[in-house]
This record gives structure tokens, sequence and C-alpha cells, in this order.
């Protein structure tokens, strides 16, 4: 549980260094540059992830049960999940309709994965790992509104084009992650 834990402390860290320390950030910005800071970033992120990966498998070896999630969680969470990945993919389309009205649909999608992720599974490792994850998402939504509240952000409408792309792409990508890589990968069969 060690290993999770750390990688969840490094990951989720480096992730919240804006939410709490966003003038210290831009110090260090400014004296090392963007590219140094983005590398560091990327390098502590993917560590904390591996960490993250590698702590969580164990724990899921010699799981400690908090609750047995009732059958309906699976159902939930798939749903949850693929509305996550088409928030997700709205993250990435800049002229997406669903972007302009989220306002920050990667950190919202984050929400409904953790939350998706908390109904079907009851055991520590799950808790820890989703459930910092939803907190973190949280905390992160509430800052990054109040920092658009403060400059003024408005928000491109997006067009209904963009948004069927998205739908599309995400619906895609979450099937086949779903039924086609989430058991070779994570090891668990979502709706198995």
């Amino acid at each position: 549980m060690g290993y999770l834990i750390l990688g969840l402390v490094l990951f989720l860290g480096i992730h919240s260094v804006r939410i709490v320390a966003n003038d210290w950030r831009s110090a260090r910005v400014a004296a090392m540059g963007l590219g140094a800071w983005k590398a560091i970033h990327a390098l502590v992120s993917l560590a904390g992830f591996a960490l993250i990966v590698w702590g969580y498998g164990l724990a899921r070896s010699a799981p400690i049960e908090l609750w047995q999630a009732p059958t309906w969680a699976r159902h939930g969470a798939g749903l949850l999940t693929l509305i996550a990945f088409i928030l997700i993919v709205a993250a990435y389309v800049p002229s997406s309709r669903i972007r302009g009205l989220v306002g920050h649909p990667m950190v919202v999608g984050v929400k409904l994965w953790a939350f998706g992720h908390l109904l079907a599974n009851g055991t520590v490792a799950d808790l820890l790992l989703f459930g910092s994850f939803l907190a973190w998402a949280v905390v992160d939504y509430a800052s990054l509104r109040r920092r658009d509240r403060a400059a003024g952000t408005q928000r491109d409408p997006g067009s209904w084009a963009s948004d069927i792309v998205t739908v599309l792409v995400a619906v895609v990508a979450w099937y086949s992650f779903a039924f086609y890589l989430h058991a070779p990968l994570i090891g668990a069969t979502p709706f198995g």
C-alpha cells in the first residue's frame, strides 16, 4: 500500500501545486523557464503514475474488502465512465460546445471516472486510489473556476459539429477500452 500512497502523493501533489502554491509555481516557471518546469512536472507525474500502477497492482493481490458493491454499480460505473470519456475528449476539442459549457471538462471527467469506480469497487486500495482522485478533482475544479472568475474568462460557445465528433470519438474509445483493453491492462473485466 505504501507504493500506492507514495505514487498518489507524487502524482496528485505535482498536479496540485497551482492550487496550493500558484505564486511559488509562477516564480519557479519564471526562474527556470516553462520548458524546464514542464519537464520536471512530466517526470514527477510519470514517476507518480508508475508507483500508482505498481502499488495498486500489489494491493489488489491481497485486497482488504470494505464493502461489496451491488451488481447495478458496475452498470452505473459504465455509464459514468462513458460520460467521463466524452468530457475528456471534449477537453481536447477547441470548438466543442461541451468544453464551452463545462469549462474544465477533463477535471469533471476525472470526477465522474473516480466516482464511478468508487461505486463499483470496495477495497481499501480502491478507496485510496479513486477517493484521492475524486477529492483532488473536486478541489481542483473549484480552484479553476475561481481563477476563471478572477480572470473574467469567456468561453467559445463552440459548434454542434465539434460535439458530434467529440461524442463519436469518445464512444469508440470508451467501447474499445471497456470491452477490449480494460481486462488485459487493468486485470478486471468491467462487464464480465
